[in-house]
């Protein structure tokens, strides 16, 4: 009977001590640090991982991350230095480098969250004024994130806290004043389109009207040079009538009649209106084409096309 006693009281302790044992170790994760709190008065912090003690029931734990946390701040209206309105979105990452600080100044992450809200959104105004707009949007939007950054950083050490980085996502015009500028922009690129366009049309009108003065004077001068090389052609061929009829009157006088019974006499219903004694039918009587009188008709011929018929030709 005592041995059982003693069992259950034995059994009862080692209960006990696990529970005290339990209350009394506690662990410290990778991504944490801890600080103990002894009735309400921090007393230890703990940043290195690993298993830790502390008094049960009179020492309490507060885990603390230690990792790189986020801030997103709500969109803000601020002022530039050319006193124009910019829709300005910004975040920040922060990291807790001194617990027992950050708990002293400010408690938990969303106490902390709160308090550099209120740091950025005035860090952001104090910079961005100094800034002109141009500057914001392109030309030095990397060194006026890191001068709120140093700004916010040097605030945030009195939470015992690091600021890693501000970053401003995006910088715009409000709404309204976006549709003012698309719309002047707009105009303006029409305003271009057409100027543009008048210069095409007026571009095309001088060339048109070069093209057409160059092809009058190309046609003036292709006229003019075959007028000449024309003139130059019968002038030259007179010249070879002169020449052959100088050589053999008699047989140049029967060639250029051949050529007029030919020209003269077609197979259209010709009719002609001759004298009793015209020379013109001279060779179908006489071959030698002398006349009925005898004497030879070397100093007459008829006439070439294209010239005038000698008096006494045929009409047709």
């Amino acid at each position: 009977m005592k041995l059982g006693v003693v069992g259950g009281l034995l059994a009862a302790l080692i209960i006990v001590l696990l529970i005290v044992a339990y209350g009394t170790l506690f662990t410290v994760a990778q991504t944490r640090q801890a600080l103990v709190v002894r009735l309400g008065q921090p007393i230890r912090v703990i940043t290195e991982p690993g298993l830790n003690y502390k008094i049960p029931l009179i020492d309490s734990v507060i885990a603390i991350d230690k990792r790189i946390l986020d801030l997103e701040n709500p969109a803000q209206e601020v002022f530039a230095s050319d006193q124009k309105r910019l829709v300005v979105d910004a975040f920040a990452r922060y990291r807790i480098v001194d617990p027992l600080k950050f708990y002293q100044a400010v408690g938990s992450v969303e106490g902390a969250n709160s308090r550099l809200s209120s740091l950025l959104n005035s860090a952001l105004r104090r910079v961005l004024a100094e800034a002109e707009l141009i500057q914001v949007v392109r030309d030095q939007r990397e060194q006026l994130m890191a001068r709120v950054r140093e700004q916010l950083d040097s605030e945030a050490k009195a939470f015992g806290i690091s600021v890693v980085d501000v970053r401003i996502r995006r910088a715009d015009l409000p709404t309204e004043n976006s549709q003012a500028v698309y719309q002047r922009m707009q105009t303006e690129r029409q305003r271009q389109a057409q100027e543009f366009r008048s210069k095409g049309t007026q571009e095309a009108q001088e060339i048109r009207a070069k093209a057409d003065r160059d092809v009058t004077v190309l046609l003036a001068e292709a006229q003019s040079k075959g007028e000449q090389v024309r003139g130059e052609g019968d002038a030259e061929r007179n010249r070879i009538f002169a020449e052959a009829f100088g050589q053999d009157p008699e047989f140049f006088s029967f060639y250029r009649s051949m050529q007029a019974y030919e020209a003269g006499l077609r197979a259209n219903d010709t009719r002609m209106l001759l004298k009793p004694d015209s020379n013109f039918f001279r060779y179908f009587g006489d071959p030698s084409g002398r006349s009925r009188d005898g004497a030879a008709t070397t100093g007459s011929r008829p006439a070439a096309p294209g010239e005038a018929p000698p008096a006494g030709a045929p009409a047709r």
